[in-house]
């Protein structure tokens, strides 16, 4: 039996640039960071006492007789691509909702990777975790995601990603001394809208309109550099919610769905109630979205905005871990 732990994902700046349709031509970058909310699986082989092959449980129970039954995409396009012939449970268990902007899909993908490799005695880098799951999610679900999601997940940490135009990703590590990433991380407030959404509508938007969103998303990548250097630099750390107020009007701007009328509403109570700026996670129009607010503001914006979950968190260091590790060696 194997138990992964996945982290899920904060992105501060860069979304849009990590899509393979811009970076391979302009290169790409993001800034962000996993906290300690997690995607779990349970992963083991399935003993053949049963009438089905292998069974997936998450918000629903799958009992199949073959892999080209599942209807869980990933699950089902994983197995395939790691050639498992054998039976397996799947089980998962998550601190987010799906389809709430905080790369859980990417999650789950990475964990079972990571999982399905440790059941069968074999550690995976980071690097290579996160080429498999990108090549699985792209290449063979081919869904419209980009490729910062899958990286998060398995590096964890806060980090600035590089897309280069060859296809090679790299994760650089943002290195803050202890008291001002304490600093930092007690600065962002992170706030549940109520609301899901499928990703996939708004994103189609975003990718037909690539050519006309250029400009914009050249800017966004520009301004991961910015807040790195205010991270990395002496700067009050006020700028970074400046600047995170400036890249939520940029987002805006890449697709007619990413905001609706409630989350502008929302988005302006916290503003008027002292946070600096913030931004909507993910595709847009729904799931979780984080303000930068100074610490003697908290009350007021918290107040402002009660009528939303308030999610507490810590920054998570680790990325896609094992936490159980059982492997069976004796079905080889």
């Amino acid at each position: 039996m194997i138990v992964s732990r996945t982290p899920h994902r904060i992105s501060f700046f860069g979304g849009g640039t990590d899509y393979p349709n811009y970076y391979l031509e302009h290169g790409g970058k993001t800034l962000g960071v996993t906290i300690d909310k997690y995607s779990y699986l349970n992963v083991r082989k399935l003993p053949p006492f049963f009438k089905h092959k292998h069974r997936i449980v998450y918000s629903k129970q799958e009992n199949v007789s073959s892999i080209e039954e599942i209807v869980h995409p990933a699950v089902r396009e994983t197995l395939k691509y790691l050639n498992i012939d054998y039976g397996v449970s799947i089980h998962h268990d998550g601190d987010i909702p799906a389809r709430s902007g905080m790369g859980s899909s990417s999650a789950f993908t990475v964990g079972l990777l990571n999982s399905l490799k440790a059941l069968e005695g074999k550690m995976v880098s980071k690097k290579e975790l996160t080429r498999m799951a990108v090549e699985i999610e792209q290449d063979w679900i081919k869904e419209n995601v980009g490729s910062q999601d899958q990286t998060f997940a398995a590096y964890g940490g806060l980090n600035t990603l590089k897309f280069l135009q060859n296809g090679e990703i790299i994760a650089e590590p943002v290195l803050m001394s202890h008291d001002r990433l304490l600093e930092f991380q007690g600065n962002v407030l992170l706030f549940f809208t109520g609301l899901s959404r499928a990703a996939s509508d708004i994103l189609d938007e975003q990718m037909a309109r690539t050519a006309l969103n250029i400009p914009n998303l050249n800017r966004m990548k520009e301004m991961v550099d910015e807040a790195h250097e205010i991270l990395l630099s002496n700067a009050n750390l006020n700028q970074f919610g400046e600047l995170l107020n400036s890249t939520w009007a940029l987002k805006k701007s890449l697709s007619s769905k990413v905001t609706n009328p409630t989350i502008d509403k929302m988005y302006d109570k916290a503003i008027h109630a002292g946070a600096l700026g913030g931004k909507l996670l993910g595709a847009g129009s729904g799931g979780f979205m984080i303000f930068y607010v100074e610490k003697k503001y908290h009350k007021e914006v918290k107040s402002a905005l009660n009528n939303y979950l308030h999610i507490p968190f810590c920054f998570d260091f680790d990325g896609s871990k094992i936490v159980v590790y059982e492997p069976n060696y004796q079905d080889k």
